[in-house]
């Protein structure tokens, strides 16, 4: 039992590895793009408030992750490890694609996925959904709506400066941004991992009650922190560049927008995509100028991976269950 917990723990961290990889670079697009920091500076930037976030932050996002969305009686080992398997194939495929998808979705896709296969359709805990989907919808348009509102300010405000006064004031400040928007993508993401890990420790009978170790958080905000360092070069380009050209303000009004609306949902306990909400933040910020100026074909690429994700991710979270528990019966094991 020991060693299987072991084993669905490294999976778990690999997911984490990977969820900063692929979402976490969406931390530094803007700063990237905007050159205030070059890609190499940028992720180590992004890295260290990644990590910073674990001694700043409670845990709602975990408990609802854990506790909020499957009922916990659903879950076993397996279910944990099945789901993880799911959401880890699908965001690897996003990220050598350079599809900047949410992980988050990808991970509770392939939990209920897995979930549903072992305990029906019943074991789906609807009102923690329901807060779930709709923020699918709400994420994106808050941050839109705050960077729009942000930009509009700035350019009220700062109308008399020149155009080179005006980026160095926020060459400076987007530091301020960058690192305030990685210690909102960092707890938001990590605590995914926090979540599924708890539930495990629960399930296997290491915890009486589903409280999340501080091990676990440690772990967790490592983990995504060296996965942001290693990058995610492709889904930078994507979300820095293609879909809309930043200036310094700019970046700084998605980047501000971006951490306003994950603090905001992490204080809430609202699992949220933080690729929804950079995504949604440039698109405002970009609109400012003019329509034209945001790329809307790029953009409703990305809004297809948003849709594809939760199915996808419990597609294959089901396929691995079923999987598994094929081979448990043939070898004689029963059903799990």
């Amino acid at each position: 039992m020991l060693t299987l917990v072991i084993i669905i723990i490294i999976i778990a961290l690999i997911f984490d590895f990977f969820n900063g990889f692929n979402d976490a670079a969406n931390s530094i697009a803007t700063i990237v793009s905007t050159r205030v920091l070059t890609p190499r500076v940028a992720v180590m930037w992004a890295a260290f408030f990644n990590l910073a976030a674990a001694f700043l932050f409670d845990v709602h996002i975990a408990k609802t992750i854990g506790k909020g969305l499957i009922e916990l009686s659903a879950v076993n080992e397996w279910v944990i490890m099945a789901g993880l398997i799911g959401a880890t194939t699908w965001n690897a495929t996003a990220s050598f694609c350079g599809i900047p998808s949410s992980a988050t979705h990808a991970l509770i896709g392939g939990y209920a996925g897995a979930a549903v296969v072992r305990a029906g359709w019943e074991c789906i805990l609807i009102p923690g959904w329901i807060k779930t989907l709709a923020f699918i919808i709400v994420a994106p348009i808050m941050g839109m709506i705050i960077g729009f509102v942000m930009m509009i300010a700035i350019m009220w405000i700062f109308q008399n400066n020149s155009a080179t006064n005006l980026n160095n004031i926020f060459r400076k400040l987007q530091l301020v941004s960058a690192a305030a928007y990685s210690l909102g993508h960092g707890t938001n993401d990590a605590q995914k991992t926090m979540g599924i890990i708890t539930v495990l420790l629960v399930t296997a009978g290491y915890l009486k009650t589903f409280e999340v170790p501080y091990w676990v958080i440690l772990a967790s905000h490592f983990t995504i922190a060296m996965g942001t360092m290693f990058g995610g070069w492709r889904v930078v380009r994507t979300m820095g560049q293609k879909i809309t050209k930043l200036k310094p303000s700019m970046g700084f009004s998605a980047e501000s927008a971006g951490a306003f609306t994950l603090l905001i949902t992490a204080f809430s306990g609202i699992a949220v995509s933080t690729t929804h909400v950079i995504s949604g933040a440039i698109m405002g910020v970009g609109a400012t100028k003019r329509a034209s100026a945001v790329r809307w074909g790029v953009a409703g690429n990305i809004v297809i991976a948003w849709i594809l994700t939760i199915p996808a991710s419990a597609l294959v979270g089901a396929l691995v269950l079923g999987f598994i528990e094929l081979i448990h019966w043939l070898i004689g094991g029963g059903w799990i």
